[in-house]
């Protein structure tokens, strides 16, 4: 199973890959969360693409694309992977399916995940970490039973920089311009297959299972 979640932020991809993973063993690949890491990590690649992310823009893409070739090669995503959060552009897509080629790997499907722009703000404007262990809370969804501290450890609660209003609104005006053209560069492929991100975790995993990739042989 070699599959590409492609939504905006906030659409449930990160989500649904970690309960698709529990049901086939395939590797599980967030940009969001390595560039994330690296960001922790103050490494040379952390810094350049910490700018950008602040900023509620992508990051570039030979940042990116060397990340991915690197972690292609690596022996979990022999047995298959999900990609989340890249390709970002048509530029991406056509240097992941020439790399794609030169390590004899083919795309099943290309998942896109749809939501309304008011539902993503909603979702990723509510979100808090805890600074000390990093257990992730919604002030609607999911609050911490101690307010503005920790339910684990009491470590305080926060706001991320790319989790404000702000900036929410500039990733999605640039999911909008840049990465929505790959919707039809999919489609003309047959690889693309749409769902309903605004319905249940649970019916949304079911939607994706049910495909011919998703059935137990």
């Amino acid at each position: 199973m070699r599959l590409i979640f492609l939504g905006p932020p906030g659409s449930g991809k990160g989500t649904q890959a970690a309960k698709l993973i529990e049901k086939v063993q395939v590797a599980h690949i967030s940009t969001g969360d390595i560039l994330r890491e690296n960001v922790k990590m103050g490494t040379a690649l952390g810094v350049k693409a910490k700018e950008f992310m602040d900023a509620g823009k992508l990051v570039p893409d030979d940042v990116i694309i060397e990340m991915m070739r690197q972690r292609l090669q690596k022996d979990d995503c022999s047995r298959g992977f999900i990609l989340d959060g890249f390709p970002r552009t048509v530029a991406q897509a056509e240097a992941l399916e020439k790399m794609l080629n030169e390590l004899d790997m083919k795309l099943d499907a290309v998942i896109l995940f749809k939501v309304s722009d008011e539902v993503v703000v909603e979702r990723l404007s509510g979100r808090r970490g805890c600074r000390q262990c990093g257990a992730i809370y919604h002030i609607r969804f999911n609050p911490s039973l101690r307010g503005d501290s920790c339910q684990i450890c009491g470590g305080e609660l926060y706001q991320r920089d790319d989790d404000r209003e702000e900036v929410i609104r500039k990733r999605l005006d640039v999911y909008h311009s840049q990465t929505a053209p790959l919707v039809g560069y999919y489609g003309e492929r047959g690889l693309l297959l749409e769902v309903d991100a605004g319905r249940s975790s649970d019916e949304v995993l079911k939607t994706i299972l049910d495909a011919p990739w998703g059935r137990s042989e």
